[in-house]
C-alpha cells in the first residue's frame, strides 16, 4: 500500500510534519494543486537536516525498531516466549500462526518503506555537495540499506539458500504512479550493499548513537555480508570497525550503566546505532520495554534453555530476574530495557560493537581459528565468562551460542537461524504445537501483507509460498 503512491504534493510549511508523523492512509492522498514536490521543499541544508530527523525517527515506530523488529527476532525463535498472563500481543508468533492480514506484518512492511521513502527524498535532492549535505546524504543511504536489510530478511528467502530468489520492491525515487514488482533477493543486497558503501565515503562526522557514523555503516556491511555468507567480505569490514573506528567493548564492570543510561551516547562505547525516545518523542505505553517489563505488559519471558546457557559467573546473567509470572515461579524475565511507560525514555540497540567482534570471530573460523578465538574471547573475558577454547566445528556453534547469548533480546537470534537454514527448535515454554518449527515450514518467511497485493497489481502473484 505505501508503494502505489498518489500525486503526493507537499506544502513547504508541511515538510517537517510529513517527515515526523506516521505512515498513514491520509498521508497518500491528494494534496492540494498549489503545493510543492519534496525535491522542490527541500532547498537547504536546514531542510536537508530536518528531513534527516523524520527518516531517524521514522525507525522508531512501534512495528519497527520501536518495538516489533526487535521482539520478533526473539519470540519467533527459541528465546522468548509469551507467558500465560498476557495481553495478546504476539500472540499468532508465539503460536506461528500469522497470516496474510497480522497487522503487526503490516506494520512492519509499511514502516520500513516509509524510512526508505523519506531517506530517497533526501538522497534525491538537488542540493550541491557540501560537508554537511554529503554527511546526510550518506546517514540517508544507511538507513535506506538498514531498511532494506530488515525487510529481505524477514519477506525474502535467506541469500544462503537462493539469490535468485523474490526478494521485495526496490524503491529508489519518488513517483507516484509506481507499482514495482519485488527484485531479485540478489539484487536487493546488491543495492544494500552499494548503500552502505555511498555511506561510507560520505559520512564524516560522528555526532551520537542514534545517528550513523561511518563505522556504524560499515558495521552494518560486516553483518550483512555475514548474512549473505560472504565471510572473507564479512572479515574485512568488521575488522575495519574493530581497529579504526575508536569504539570500546562494554564491560562487566560497567555493563549495569551501559543498559541503565537511555540518552544518546557520545562516548564511543559499545554503541554504533540505536533508535531512541525521549520525553518529546516516544511509543509511550508501547515501548519496547514494555512488553518485556512486569510494570507494563510483561507479555514476554526468557526461555529456560536460553536463561541456563549462562554460568553463574557471566554478568549477563544479572540482566535477567527470576520473578513468578502466568501462575509458574521462577520464569526469567528479560532486564536489558529498563525505561518503562513514566520515563518516557527507551532505546533500541541496532548495532553493537560486540556483535562486530562475534562477526569478525564467525568470519575467521575457517581461515584463522586464533584469530576466531581472539575476537570471541573479547566478548567472554568483558562478561566473566568461561573462555571459549575449541576448534573446528565445535568452534563455530561456540560462537553461534555465544551470539545467542550476547545478542539475546535484540532481535538478532531468528536472523541467525534463518541465515544458517537451522530448524527452530523450542523447549516447553512454548505451546506443543508450535515447539518444532523445521526451515522447510512457509512460515519462516513473513508473508507480503494482503493490502500491498491489494494495492500494487504487479506484487499480487507474487506472495510468499504458502499464503
Amino acid at each position: 500500500m505505501i508503494l502505489k503512491y498518489k500525486r503526493a504534493l507537499l506544502p513547504t510549511f508541511l515538510l517537517g510534519v510529513m517527515l515526523l508523523g506516521a505512515c498513514k492512509k491520509d498521508f497518500i492522498e491528494l494534496l492540494p494543486e498549489t503545493s510543492v514536490t519534496p525535491e522542490q521543499a527541500l532547498i537547504s541544508e536546514p531542510d536537508l537536516l530536518t528531513a534527516l530527523r523524520g527518516a531517524y525517527a521514522s525507525l522508531r515506530a512501534v512495528d519497527y525498531f520501536g518495538r516489533t523488529v526487535p521482539v520478533l527476532g526473539d519470540v519467533m525463535s527459541d528465546n522468548a516466549y509469551q507467558s500465560l498472563t498476557n495481553s495478546n500481543r504476539y500472540t499468532n508468533f508465539n503460536l506461528n500462526n500469522f497470516t496474510v492480514a497480522d497487522a503487526n506484518v503490516l506494520g512492519f512492511w509499511r514502516s520500513a518503506y516509509a524510512t526508505i521513502l523519506r531517506a530517497n527524498n533526501i538522497i534525491n535532492s538537488s542540493l550541491p555537495s557540501t560537508t554537511n549535505t554529503n554527511q546526510y546524504k550518506g546517514e540517508a543511504y544507511a538507513l535506506r540499506a538498514l531498511s532494506y536489510f530488515y525487510l529481505i530478511q524477514y519477506f525474502a528467502k535467506p541469500y544462503t539458500e537462493s539469490p535468485d530468489a523474490l526478494g521485495v520492491p526496490i524503491v529508489l525515487t519518488f513517483d507516484a504512479n509506481a507499482t514495482p514488482p519485488r527484485a531479485k533477493v540478489s539484487e536487493v543486497y546488491t543495492q544494500i550493499i552499494s548503500d552502505l558503501n555511498a555511506a561510507y565515503t560520505n559520512i564524516t562526522q560522528f555526532t551520537n548513537s542514534t545517528q550513523f557514523s561511518k563505522y556504524a555503516a560499515k558495521g552494518l556491511q560486516a553483518k550483512v555480508y555475514l548474512t549473505m555468507g560472504d565471510y572473507a567480505n564479512a572479515r574485512t569490514a568488521a575488522l575495519d570497525v574493530i581497529n579504526n573506528s575508536g569504539f570500546t567493548l562494554v564491560t562487566a564492570t560497567n555493563q549495569a550503566t551501559y543498559w541503565n543510561t537511555l540518552t544518546p551516547r557520545t562516548d564511543k562505547l559499545e554503541t554504533l546505532l540505536e533508535a531512541s525516545s525521549d520525553a518529546n518523542a516516544n511509543n509511550g505505553f508501547d515501548a519496547l520495554p514494555n512488553i518485556y517489563n512486569q510494570s507494563g505488559y510483561g507479555d514476554l519471558l526468557a526461555s529456560d534453555e536460553l536463561y541456563s546457557l549462562y554460568s553463574a559467573t557471566d554478568s549477563r546473567k544479572t540482566l535477567y530476574t527470576t520473578i513468578t509470572r502466568g501462575g509458574l515461579a521462577g520464569v526469567a524475565m528479560n532486564g536489558k530495557f529498563p525505561g518503562t511507560f513514566g520515563s518516557e525514555l527507551s532505546d533500541t540497540k541496532i548495532l553493537r560493537l560486540s556483535e562486530i567482534y562475534l562477526i569478525a570471530a564467525e568470519a575467521s573460523v575457517t581461515t584463522n581459528p586464533v584469530d576466531a578465538l581472539t575476537y570471541v574471547n573479547a566478548i567472554t573475558s568483558r562478561r566473566n565468562a568461561l573462555p571459549i577454547a575449541s576448534v573446528g566445528a565445535q568452534l563455530f556453534e561456540d560462537i553461534i551460542t555465544e551470539r545467542r547469548k550476547e545478542l539475546a533480546f535484540e532481535g538478532q537470534r531468528y536472523l541467525d537461524l534463518q541465515r544458517l537454514k537451522r530448524d527452530v527448535v523450542r523447549s516447553s515454554n512454548y505451546p506443543a504445537a508450535a515447539r518444532a518449527i523445521p526451515y522447510s515450514n512457509y512460515r519462516r518467511i513473513l508473508p507480503i501483507p494482503q493490502a500491498e497485493l491489494d494495492a500494487n497489481p504487479n506484487i499480487r502473484t507474487q506472495q510468499n509460498s504458502g499464503y
